[in-house]
């Protein structure tokens, strides 16, 4: 009898045990998405570094600014963060003890997450194993290195608004929206900003560009936005970093892809199409690629250097050779006459992480002269883009930098 009683009492006691541990796995399970669909790594992870133990650096206009470290280390990362703390960090831009977060953080865009999503995230990164790490101080000039400065600014520029469900529209527009601008903080990257450095009213999804590589224009315009594209074009590139006939994503939009778009659930990925459809059009930005015929080269070094160096991977024809990643054909950056990105991919080189595994472009800057690199950049214009590229060889040098080693003897 007192064994059956014992039995019984032990069983009620392992139920909420089971159910909150249930729970708290569902808790955490929901956290990891919501982390992924708001990019927290691509920012807070250095180059082959762990994840989340950030000291990426970010150089702005105003100095240099070093991501912190979001594991849940006690000495250097978030541990001790209350709930209430987390969620005014997130939509107000206020830390512990009052500190104020500079907007590289994009709390002007989290500040839309509801509170159910703001501590999910806390709960997936407080399971995570602590990493300590020591981050470099920044290096910000006065007087932007006094953050209280940052009570005005918020005052401006910081709506502190929670995401409110447009009910004229489609559920999947509504979670589309949520998506983009409060999750993914697409605005933050695609959108201008004024001379506070906030977001410029009145030109959402635009384009601009952010250190140094151009983040084009999202909005229905079909001369420099998406509006040609097809809904399956541009899903299939925010799910896998290409789209047929569209070309790969390269720079921080491959590592968008890579670290959070990728991951999304195809119905969201479809929300996100279905709200961007409906952004008003901006004709702002280069004109993305349209419908044409390559045009005849006017420096014959450029399609030598493409036979020799490109051709191989990506097809004389631009298709691209055994990974459609590898397809130049429509891509916006071979489109843009003044060939930012392209620049950026010639000198930097770029990489994205895919379901296929890593897909990568190393940069060509040890063997090739500026003058070299120019013409190459101009004949992918040409002959993919269809315009006459604009790029000169003081554009290379500039990106290219120094270099003890570089190539500077003349084209031949």
């Amino acid at each position: 009898m007192i064994l059956r009683q014992l039995l019984a009492a032990m069983l009620l006691a392992w139920v909420p045990v089971a159910a909150w541990a249930d729970a708290q796995s569902d808790l955490v399970a929901r956290g990891e998405y919501v982390t992924r669909a708001a990019d927290c790594a691509a920012c807070h992870t250095v180059p082959n570094g762990t994840p989340f133990a950030g000291g990426r650096a970010f150089t702005l206009p105003f100095g240099v600014l070093y991501s912190p470290n979001i594991t849940p280390d006690q000495a250097t990362g978030i541990a001790g963060y209350s709930d209430d703390d987390w969620v005014r960090m997130l939509r107000e831009g206020v830390g512990r003890g009052g500190k104020h977060l500079y907007p590289a953080m994009p709390y002007p865009s989290y500040t839309q997450m509801s509170r159910e999503d703001a501590l999910a995230m806390k709960a997936y990164l407080m399971s995570l194993a602590p990493v300590k790490a020591s981050i470099p101080d920044n290096q910000i000039r006065f007087p932007f290195n006094q953050r209280w400065g940052m009570i005005f600014w918020n005052l401006v520029n910081n709506p502190d608004r929670r995401f409110e469900p447009d009910s004229s529209k489609s559920a999947d527009y509504n979670r589309g929206a949520y998506l983009v601008n409060a999750l993914g903080h697409c605005g933050e990257c695609h959108t201008p900003r004024n001379f506070m450095m906030g977001l410029k009213d009145g030109k959402q999804f635009a384009g601009t560009e952010q250190e140094g590589w151009l983040a084009y224009n999202l909005t229905s315009d079909r001369t420099n936005g998406l509006g040609g594209w097809s809904d399956g074009q541009l899903e299939q590139y925010l799910s896998t970093g290409h789209g047929d006939g569209r070309g790969p994503a390269s720079g921080p939009m491959a590592e968008a892809v890579g670290y959070s778009l990728r991951y999304l659930k195809p119905e969201d990925v479809h929300a996100m199409v279905v709200y961007l459809r409906g952004v008003p059009a901006q004709s702002d930005g280069p004109p993305a690629v349209q419908a044409g015929s390559p045009l005849p080269p006017t420096d014959p070094l450029g399609p030598r250097l493409f036979v020799d160096a490109c051709a191989g991977c990506h097809l004389p024809d631009g298709n691209g050779r055994q990974v459609p990643w590898a397809a130049l054909r429509g891509a916006h950056s071979a489109g843009d006459p003044a060939g930012t990105n392209l620049v950026q991919v010639l000198t930097q080189g770029t990489q994205i992480e895919t379901g296929q595994g890593l897909m990568f472009m190393h940069p060509f800057t040890g063997g090739y002269t500026d003058v070299e690199l120019a013409a190459l950049a101009n004949y992918t214009t040409s002959q993919f883009g269809f315009r006459q590229g604009n790029v000169r060889p003081e554009q290379i040098r500039k990106q290219r930098g120094p270099e003890p080693n570089r190539a500077d003897k003349p084209a031949s």
